[in-house]
């Protein structure tokens, strides 16, 4: 019998637990978060790192109001000098357990676009094997508001998709998800396990992050949940409040748990994960059925478009009262598509001028959201 593989855990670590009030590292707790990381990678799990904390880091050096976040050029800047100060910490930390640490600073582009995404898995792939540890956080030195994670919730999500991870704990300022939340206080009914993230389940985040540092909320979580159902794995809100909290979660198992989904399709669970698209098509009722039990999306099934993308783009499928329910790979640009909308599929090839395609958009080249 082979050997198992060992499991690939993701550790997303907010700023407002690693960063105190003053912009001053949590330098002891962060101590005791290295000890139970150095106690699972030890005992052969792999271990990836997803830390915010740079703009944190650099506002305090700069002097800048709001943490840094002010504006884009201060989060820019404050970035840049930041995430020296955040690296060499965690590398330091980690060396004092014989384990040597990586940075990679990642963009929303490096994830969205197919080949990039695969050279991050490829590069993933080769620290994990050699046992380095990579700290990751989003590149905000260069990133837009335009063009961005927002949170580094959803960065991990997509992270653990690229490495193949097999669950990802995100460490909060709350023990998990709670059905209400108001004011700074929570209350209500404590969700231990989901295995969904569907309309019901989003309505229950808040959205803010209480602490001002970070960019995120329980919103950016529960995006992240999905993200990681689609591929395949298994995420957990747990409290990052107390020193030790992996050891601590280990021992209470107090957490929102978020169940896997079967994640067959890398491909598709990449295309499920994607935050950004190029248009939108949006369908009527027969259409929608159709795609919820299997079929490719056909033109005759299309009420509007909207964008101007080309073929092999990445386009949004909605239903017509604005619910996204699909994404996917378009087999037409934007005008061919706009010249047969609502058409049947023996019509095309003489309204095109060419042997029509066999569908807007694949359904193997389709993910369901």
């Amino acid at each position: 019998m082979s050997e198992k593989t060992p499991d690939i855990i993701v550790v997303k670590i907010g700023s407002s637990l690693l960063i105190d009030e003053n912009g001053v590292p949590r330098r002891t707790w962060l101590e005791t978060l290295v000890e139970d990381i150095a106690r699972r990678h030890q005992s052969g799990h792999n271990i990836i790192i997803v830390s915010s904390g740079s703009i944190a880091l650099g506002a305090r050096k700069l002097g800048l109001e709001k943490g840094g976040r002010s504006n884009l050029a201060d989060a820019q800047a404050a970035a840049s000098i930041g995430q020296i100060t955040l690296s060499s910490l965690w590398s330091e930390l980690l060396a004092a357990h014989d384990i040597t640490a990586a940075q990679m600073l990642l963009t929303l582009d490096d994830m969205e676009d197919r080949k990039r995404y695969l050279n991050a898995t490829a590069t993933l792939e080769k620290l994990l094997e050699h046992r380095a540890i990579a700290i990751i956080n989003e590149n905000d030195s260069v990133a837009t508001d335009e063009i961005r994670f927002g949170d580094n919730d959803r960065l991990a999500a997509r992270v653990a998709q690229a490495a193949s991870a097999d669950r990802i704990l995100l460490l909060s300022d709350v023990d998990g998800l709670y059905d209400r939340r108001t004011g700074s206080e929570t209350e209500g009914q404590f969700i231990g396990v989901v295995e969904t993230v569907d309309e019901n389940i989003m309505a229950m985040a808040d959205g803010s992050s209480s602490s001002g540092l970070g960019s995120g909320g329980m919103t950016s979580k529960l995006e992240a949940a999905r993200i990681a159902n689609l591929a395949g794995i298994e995420l957990s809100i747990i409290s990052g409040r107390e020193d030790h909290p992996l050891q601590r979660y280990e021992l209470t198992n107090v957490g929102t748990i978020f169940k896997a989904g079967d994640g067959t399709n890398a491909r598709k669970s990449w295309l499920g994960g994607r935050l950004t698209a190029a248009g939108t098509i949006t369908i009527d009722d027969g259409a929608a059925a159709a795609l919820n039990s299997g079929s490719s999306l056909l033109a005759a099934g299309i009420i509007t478009i909207d964008g101007q993308f080309q073929r092999s783009d990445v386009v949004d499928i909605q239903t017509a009262d604005g619910q996204t329910i699909a994404r996917g790979l378009a087999e037409y640009d934007a005008l061919d598509c706009a010249k047969i909308i609502g058409r049947r599929s023996s019509e095309l090839e003489a309204m095109l001028g060419y042997a029509p395609r066999s569908a807007v958009v694949h359904r193997n080249q389709m993910a369901m959201v």
